[in-house]
């Protein structure tokens, strides 16, 4: 609703704080990695912007951000509705579900990532839906929005196969369609994957014996 975010300006800004903090530092570590790895800047960038987790949160820092310094501007007004903020809230509580279910006992985080996976899985999708839970109104909802909520995680899957078609890498294993392994949470009889902290490479593990029947 229009003027909830400056109402509530303590709040986005310690959001928004918080959420331009995951973004950021993930990109200088990826940044680092990608280097160190031989990968060159631009190839660390590349690899950073393919990840779904990246695009959503980035979405909620110019959400936040635009309605925090532009207010009365087009973005501004656009991003402080509560449609528009309840459908931001649902994707970035998917990107911490899914991280949570699929991938988190795919690597072990060290040092600075743990505080970088924590920020963009789990403590800025937390805080932005209390954020729109508390201080949005909910009835001007309506059942058909899900639908359009939904346009934006499925442009994402088409722009992430497109881009694996072409430069031979996919950002998550479970959406490679050349994969040979799968996240134990969505086949538990096929063998699993576990990714390496740096570079999230999916890689085969001794398989699983099948489920008993």
């Amino acid at each position: 609703m229009k003027g909830t975010y400056q109402k509530n300006k303590a709040s986005v800004i310690v959001l928004a704080v918080l959420a331009w903090l995951g973004v950021l530092l993930q990109l200088f570590l990826s940044l680092h990695s990608a280097i160190e790895n031989g990968k060159g800047f631009v190839g660390g960038l590349v690899s950073y912007f393919g990840y779904f987790t990246i695009l959503t949160n980035l979405l909620v820092c110019i959400a936040l951000t635009t309605t925090l310094i532009a207010p009365a501007s087009s973005p501004g007004r656009f991003f402080a509705r509560s449609d528009v903020t309840a459908g931001v809230a649902t994707s970035i509580v998917f990107v911490g579900l899914a991280y949570h279910i699929l991938l988190r006992n795919t690597w072990r985080p060290q040092g600075l990532n743990v505080v970088a996976n924590d920020l963009l899985h789990y403590i800025t999708p937390i805080l932005f839906l209390a954020y729109w839970w508390f201080y949005f109104p909910k009835g001007a909802l309506r059942w058909s929005y899900p639908l359009i909520w939904g346009l934006y995680p499925t442009a994402y899957l088409i722009y992430a196969l497109i881009r694996g078609s072409i430069i031979g890498s996919y950002p998550y294993g479970f959406i490679d369609p050349t994969a040979t392994c799968m996240p134990a949470p969505l086949l538990p009889w096929r063998t699993p994957c576990r990714a390496t902290a740096a570079s999230r490479i999916y890689l085969p593990m001794p398989r699983a014996s099948p489920p008993s029947s």
